[in-house]
């Protein structure tokens, strides 16, 4: 069995591009957390629709959902553990690393500016509201898992195996430094 790979990091780091490349590199399975709340966000009555859709004003209005009821994160939280124990899997998510011990874990890291910028150039939004929003995002998500699980998202990097910085590299970069890493734990 092939040890599943969970990727996080903050908001616009470009997760979900890079566990997707791997995902075909490694010939594994690829779950997005983020599309997983957006299934739920559909049972209660949102639209999530657009990749940009958690930085509009109906995505933030799905955080406050989030943060007054914890059980919709532990729903994807329960699933994409379950998924991940059984291998072959390259999972993006903020919250596995500190709820799952049998994976690869890698924490994507990105100042607040480059998020910003990342978040300007697909969002369409100016800079200072695109940095407001990263700001916001990040915060509000340190916040909910401090409160729910009592971990420090993007504080505590001590669970994981590998980290990578991104500012400065394109995503073929990202996923060179990164592939290196894994190919030498294989």
């Amino acid at each position: 069995m092939t040890r599943s790979i969970v990727i996080s990091g903050p908001p616009a780091v470009g997760k979900s591009t890079v566990a997707r490349i791997l995902a075909e590199r490694y010939d594994m399975e690829w779950l997005d957390g983020g599309s997983m709340l957006k299934e739920l966000a559909r049972e209660k009555g949102f639209d999530p629709s657009g990749e940009d859709w958690w930085d509009t004003t109906e995505g933030m209005k799905f955080m406050d959902v989030r943060e007054k009821d914890f059980g919709i994160d532990i729903r994807v939280d329960d699933l994409l553990t379950e998924r991940c124990n059984g291998g072959g899997v390259v999972v993006t998510s903020y919250t596995l690393p500190w709820l799952q011990n049998d994976a690869v874990k890698v924490w994507l890291e990105c100042s607040r500016h480059v998020s910003a910028s990342r978040l300007q150039g697909r969002d369409g939004v100016g800079a200072e509201e695109a940095y407001r929003i990263a700001q916001s995002r990040y915060d509000r998500n340190v916040d909910l898992y401090r409160r729910h699980y009592n971990f420090q998202f993007g504080r505590d990097d001590s669970v994981f195996d590998i980290v990578v910085q991104t500012d400065g590299k394109d995503v073929g970069q990202v996923v060179a430094e990164l592939a290196e890493r894994l190919d030498e734990m294989r």
